[in-house]
């Protein structure tokens, strides 16, 4: 992990004994760039002002042009100037700000919040969400007296205005935020780059299971990336590392899509990109990116609650397959033969939607899943339905799981015609790791879907590369942060 560093205008704002860390004056930081040669330092801007083109301004602006990471940014600073910049912000942080005050939290008229933390005890909810929305380490909020629970102001707190036991406070909130580290403390090599990656401990059926996570670890390693596991509640540190790798299921409605867009925010690569995760989340979306672009797919329509279902069966032939635009990896995913069926399934999935997919039957004994990274396939296997049923997932009314069994096969060795429309389909999408579901049969191949959260797993999906599987990933990653460095470098 890079080390940290503190910049002050005057010397006498923080004492090397309020911190462990290195302190610099802000004008030398502006001035001697030569000093952090082959350093990726994690920077707090401690200034006296914040103001457009002050010395303050600067430090941010300079050390994102060198690749350094520094909080508060130019953005924050910017976005913090106005109340009407950081307008879209407030609906979010004043629902935190009420949850806090009806669990029990004290009436103030101001709050200072310090690296996520609050000066008040009973805004941790709150204080922890302003933190992940303007990473900024000192924070003076000003409530709204005439209207409880929500905020009349936010502004950088000068680090000249912070005293007494405040300044005590400051000093160990910003102690707290440091040690957090997964790193081990006997590991002395400066990496290359630090990767966080996201997971849940809690998921049942996660993309990755911890064998292959730990194995794409020691991999990363091999190549001089640090990769570290980070968790939903862990989005304030996120701009700490380097790259972002999601390795639990995305959705645009949960955690995995904020922390995507976070990452794209801070300008650091990510899997999966909030774009990708938009795009392949729903189904009416890849129905009519499919269609538009002309590559095969099962014939498909979308239906909304007002049609009339009883021609579907005759457009598209019987069974049908209806499917929640937002459901994964067969969840949400319905075979129906008659016209009661069709209508009851319907009648439930727009309980939770306004449109769903019809999409013809084809029946096959596999499926084609083809890894798509940076526009090439990766790896090519056939997962094969389960038994007695039509899908690889099985999942039968006391929740158990059955999985069809998989087959690995070199990306040579699979039919080229397979290969070409993974790759055609994932480019549609974007650049990064896709999973491209398709059906062959004597009628040529289509595409079911595009996934942006592939499985991945050392036993499958990494049964024939083994650990170039994972050495790929890494490979796709440093390109890019090599790539972002290279202007400051130069």
């Amino acid at each position: 992990m890079s080390d940290w560093l503190v910049l002050v205008e005057n010397a006498n704002d923080i004492g090397q004994a309020d911190t462990p860390h290195k302190l610099m004056r802000i004008r030398e930081y502006l001035t001697r760039p030569t000093l952090f040669a082959g350093r990726r330092p994690s920077i707090f801007n401690l200034a006296r002002s914040y103001a457009y083109q002050s010395e303050a301004y600067y430090a941010s602006l300079l050390a994102e042009a060198r690749g350094h990471r520094i909080a508060p940014s130019v953005q924050t600073m910017v976005e913090l100037s106005r109340k009407s910049l950081y307008a879209h912000a407030l609906p979010e942080l004043n629902a935190a700000l009420k949850r806090d005050l009806e669990a029990g939290a004290g009436p103030e008229e101001t709050l200072f919040v310090a690296f996520g933390q609050c000066e008040r005890a009973g805004y941790s909810r709150f204080s922890r969400l302003l933190f992940d929305w303007f990473r900024a380490p000192l924070l003076d909020v000003s409530l709204d007296g005439k209207r409880p629970g929500e905020i009349d102001r936010i502004r950088l707190m000068p680090i000249n205005a912070v005293k007494g036991e405040r300044r005590d406070f400051a000093a160990q909130a910003m102690e707290d935020f440091t040690q957090r580290r997964w790193t081990s403390p006997k590991a002395r090599q400066i990496p290359r780059w630090t990767m966080a990656l996201l997971i849940d401990p809690n998921e049942a059926q996660p993309p990755s299971d911890p064998a292959s996570l730990k194995r794409f670890a020691a991999v990363a390693a091999r190549e001089g990336v640090v990769v570290e596991p980070i968790y939903a509640n862990d989005l304030a540190c996120l701009a700490e590392y380097d790259a972002l790798f999601i390795r639990t299921t995305t959705s645009i409605d949960n955690f995995t899509y904020r922390f995507a867009r976070r990452a794209e925010q801070e300008g650091m690569p990510v899997i999966d990109d909030p774009v990708s995760m938009i795009r392949c989340t729903n189904k009416v979306y890849l129905a009519e990116l499919l269609e538009t672009a002309g590559l095969p797919a099962p014939k498909t329509e979308i239906l909304d609650p007002g049609m009339k279902l009883a021609g579907v069966f005759e457009r598209l032939g019987s069974p049908v397959v209806l499917k929640a635009p937002d459901g994964s990896f067969s969840r949400q995913v319905h075979k129906v033969s008659t016209l009661e069926e069709l209508t009851g399934t319907a009648k439930r999935l727009f309980e939770d939607t306004a449109l769903i997919i019809a999409q013809e039957y084809m029946p096959t004994t596999y499926d084609w899943r083809i890894g798509v990274l940076g526009g090439k396939a990766l790896f090519a296997c056939k997962y094969k339905m389960a038994r007695g049923h039509w899908q690889i997932i099985k999942r039968d009314d006391s929740g158990k799981v059955i999985e069809g069994g998989s087959e690995t096969l070199p990306v040579d060795k699979a039919p080229p015609a397979v290969i070409e429309l993974a790759e055609t389909a994932a480019r549609l999408i974007g650049t990064g790791l896709y999973g491209v579901d398709i059906k062959e049969n004597d009628a040529g191949v289509y595409v079911i879907e595009i996934n942006d959260n592939p499985n991945l797993e050392a036993g499958v999906e990494g049964a024939v590369l083994k650990d170039e599987l994972w050495a790929s990933i890494i490979r796709w990653f440093s390109e890019r942060l090599e790539a972002r460095m290279a202007p400051a470098e130069h």
